[in-house]
């Protein structure tokens, strides 16, 4: 009998035993934060993902729990150059080790390469996928090349017409130079 494994609340190490394969074509709305960080959102925009599961026997640690995942998504978001729709492509490719608890993925995450996560029965693999995701995304959204020309002024007529009508303040140091000059 094959075990089922669920996404939402993966028995980790029984994943991994089994050499378990995940894979997923789930939309974009079913990752709410994610969601909320994008603009122009519709039920056609994907995350592709697939999760798959080892152990591998490492020379004095033994049996280790392994995780391999593979994410692709492309997320709208708003161009901060153009203020224009842009649409941002997310990749991740990470694998992940588990540890026994957070005390010891605390105490080896400085001598790891690789990312450390605690095992658990329930796991809820779509939150670390949004996790990565959020991650993934540019602070700065923006377009390579922005399909409108942006033109960028800074002129301000209130300001322009402010800044005649006072004089300079620095205006009073040129007269006290030539002050001086006479005096000698």
């Amino acid at each position: 009998m094959t075990k089922e494994h669920s996404p939402d609340r993966l028995d980790i190490k029984a994943f991994a035993q089994a050499g378990g394969h995940l894979s997923r074509h789930d939309s974009l709305l079913k990752y709410k934060r994610l969601a909320e960080e994008s603009k122009g959102l519709h039920p056609d925009l994907m995350v592709d993902w697939t999760a798959d599961g080892e152990i591998r026997t490492v020379a004095g640690l033994g049996a280790q729990v392994w995780m391999h995942l593979v994410v692709h998504a492309t997320v709208p978001m708003q161009c901060q150059r153009c203020l224009g729709p842009v649409d941002v492509p997310l990749d991740i490719d990470r694998e992940f080790r588990f540890v026994a608890d957070e005390a010891t993925a605390e105490a080896l995450d400085d001598e790891c390469e690789e990312d450390l996560l605690v095992i658990s029965r329930e796991f809820d693999l779509r939150q670390l996928i949004e996790d990565e995701l959020l991650m993934e995304l540019p602070v700065v959204p923006r377009h390579d090349e922005c399909p409108t020309p942006v033109t960028l002024e800074s002129s301000d007529e209130d300001f322009e017409e402010a800044s005649a009508q006072k004089p300079n303040p620095f205006a009073a140091l040129a007269s006290l130079r030539r002050d001086d000059g006479k005096k000698h």
